[in-house]
């Protein structure tokens, strides 16, 4: 038993606010623990994939809206490469188409020739014309190769076959880098000849710098072996070998994103040109493409995090909240059914002690007339200790009267029937309830003050719903004062029609919201014990009585409440079931 009676002090003292906080029990913990595990996977992996979706797709985005652009334009410089090179070819097999070898054999027409294309076309060399045995007959240029023998270089027998060569990048005599040209033409006898031309590689720098290439990227020309075929910023001068994987095949142009042997990481654009074996590269680093992708994904990382920080606090915090709530709300329904069964438990008290009071009634009547008798004897008999005899007698008279008034007491207010309207007088009924707490208000020091009408008249009610609704509202008065407080008990004619009571107490008093809803089920100020009916029930006994109820009150200055009681019974009433005794 004292160990129930703490633990239900206990709750009582968490609802009281009083309690010093615990952690929650494990089953509590468990619920939150849960909840929580499921909101986070709720909000956050919809939010991560949401997040990690648009970042791809963001990447997307600004690859192809930086390098889209810049593959159009290595497509576009290795056409025009590629057009330079037919444009050189094709001077050549117009100058062989349009003059004889007769005529080109001389060697000043080939001077006049040779300085029309240096004007026209610039970058050329020199120019030579080589028969079918593969000597050169005429030549004009800065060395001496005159009658000089090609009929074993593999440019004379790939010419004679294809009828056009283009060479690879080399330095040979000049030691400065530059290409080959030749085309092949027949006679009228069906002899072959060979035109041929080598020209400078400085303009395919030329052809190289309209691509506006900032210093971090690259771009150059490679061969089918990838050897460079011009400088390159990042992989080594001309002639050298490229450290770079290139794609097989002439498919158009490609993009690959790969690291170099330097560590570098970098997008790599490969246009091959259709008709020649060179292939224009451009270099871009991955840093310089993707700088606003990394910026901004720098960026949704920090809102991320941030996010996510706030949507687990959030979570949290709610969930604590809200396990607190379902923690309040079990101990609460424990609570009301704890105090369901202290009703009930009342409820059968109550029937025992009308039933107790019956029994009592029986050997107190008993022992009534048997003092009477003897008192009767007493009074007729002239024994010298008459006096000596009655005193005792009437004690025991005395004493069987105060007995009667308490059962009369105990039946009036537990009995359980329906309205009985009787003559009563206010003043007495009030006084026979306050009879109820006299234990108690001389026990904790209470003053009851009575102001008492003597001329009030009397009323047709009943004495139990009354005594209950007096009942109910002195204990109120009784819980708000402190010992030593005081109570006023007034009661007075009201009009014609009804008379009034007035219970008013110096205790806390109520504030005006509490004063809204005294009146409501449910609604108590006793946190912990009080069940929240009593006021209610009281309001709905007046009212069944055809009476009314008021209250005023203020904080520290005390409660009044003024029951009006109707002198006659209200029209039809019905026989209805008493309210129990619950009090706030």
């Amino acid at each position: 038993m004292p160990e129930t009676t703490g633990r239900w002090k206990r709750i009582r003292q968490r609802f009281s606010g009083k309690e010093e906080k615990k952690p929650l029990p494990k089953r509590y913990r468990r619920l939150q623990r849960n909840i929580a595990v499921l909101m986070i996977l709720v909000t956050v992996i919809p939010l991560t994939l949401l997040a990690v979706t648009n970042a791809m797709q963001y990447q997307k985005n600004i690859k192809a809206e930086r390098i889209t652009p810049m593959r159009a334009i290595a497509s576009k410089a290795a056409h025009s490469f590629e057009l330079f090179l037919e444009e050189r070819l094709s001077a050549l097999h117009f100058i062989a188409s349009s003059y004889s070898f007769k005529i080109l054999s001389d060697q000043a027409t080939m001077h006049r020739i040779f300085r029309i294309l240096r004007e026209e076309y610039g970058g050329y060399v020199d120019l030579g014309l080589i028969n079918s045995k593969g000597r050169q007959i005429t030549y004009t240029g800065p060395y001496d190769l005159l009658n000089k023998d090609y009929s074993n270089q593999q440019w004379f027998n790939e010419a004679r076959v294809r009828g056009r060569f283009i060479s690879d990048v080399f330095m040979g005599y000049r030691d400065m880098p530059h290409i080959a040209l030749a085309v092949q033409n027949l006679n009228d006898q069906g002899e072959s000849w060979v035109l041929r031309a080598t020209m400078d590689t400085k303009k395919f720098q030329k052809l190289i710098s309209p691509m506006g290439l900032d210093p971090v990227k690259d771009a150059f020309i490679i061969n089918s072996k990838g050897i460079l075929q011009t400088d390159s910023r990042l992989y080594g001068k001309v002639l050298t070998k490229c450290p770079l994987q290139f794609p097989e095949g002439n498919s158009g142009t490609q993009v690959k994103e790969l690291t170099d042997q330097e560590g570098r990481n970098i997008v790599m654009i490969y246009a091959p040109l259709v008709k020649y074996d060179f292939a224009l590269v451009m270099i871009l680093p991955q840093a310089s493409i993707f700088k606003a992708w990394h910026s901004l994904r720098q960026e949704i990382s920090y809102v991320f995090i941030v996010s996510l920080v706030l949507i687990i606090l959030v979570i949290f915090s709610s969930t604590h909240l809200l396990v607190k709530r379902i923690r309040e709300a079990d101990e609460k329904r424990e609570i009301a059914f704890r105090e369901l069964e202290y009703t009930q438990k009342l409820s059968s008290i109550g029937r025992l002690a009308a039933g107790v009071a019956h029994e009592i009634n029986n050997p107190l009547s008993i022992i009534n007339e048997k003092a009477g008798l003897m008192k009767d004897l007493v009074e007729h008999d002239m024994h010298h200790d008459k006096e000596k005899l009655m005193r005792p007698v009437n004690q025991v008279l005395h004493s069987v009267d105060r007995c009667r008034d308490i059962t009369h007491r105990l039946l009036g207010f537990a009995r359980r029937m329906g309205v009985q309207y009787e003559t009563l007088d206010a003043n007495e009924v009030l006084k026979e309830t306050l009879g109820f707490l006299e234990k108690e208000a001389h026990h904790r020091d209470i003053h009851i003050e009575y102001n008492f009408s003597e001329s009030i008249p009397q009323i047709s009610s009943d004495r139990g719903q009354l005594q209950q609704v007096f009942l109910n509202i002195l204990s109120n008065a009784f819980a708000a004062v402190d010992d030593g407080g005081r109570i006023v008990l007034s009661t007075w004619e009201k009009d014609k029609n009804s008379i009034a009571v007035s219970i008013r107490d110096n205790g806390h008093g109520m504030s005006e919201e509490t004063l809204r809803q005294i009146f409501e089920p449910f609604f108590t100020t006793k946190k912990g014990y009080g069940t929240g009916l009593g006021l209610p029930i009281t309001y709905g006994i007046v009212k069944k009585l055809g009476g009314d109820i008021k209250v005023n009150s203020k904080v520290g200055e005390g409660t009044t409440f003024t029951i009006f009681i109707p002198k006659q019974p209200p029209g039809d009433t019905e026989n209805e079931q008493s309210y129990g005794d619950f009090t706030r």
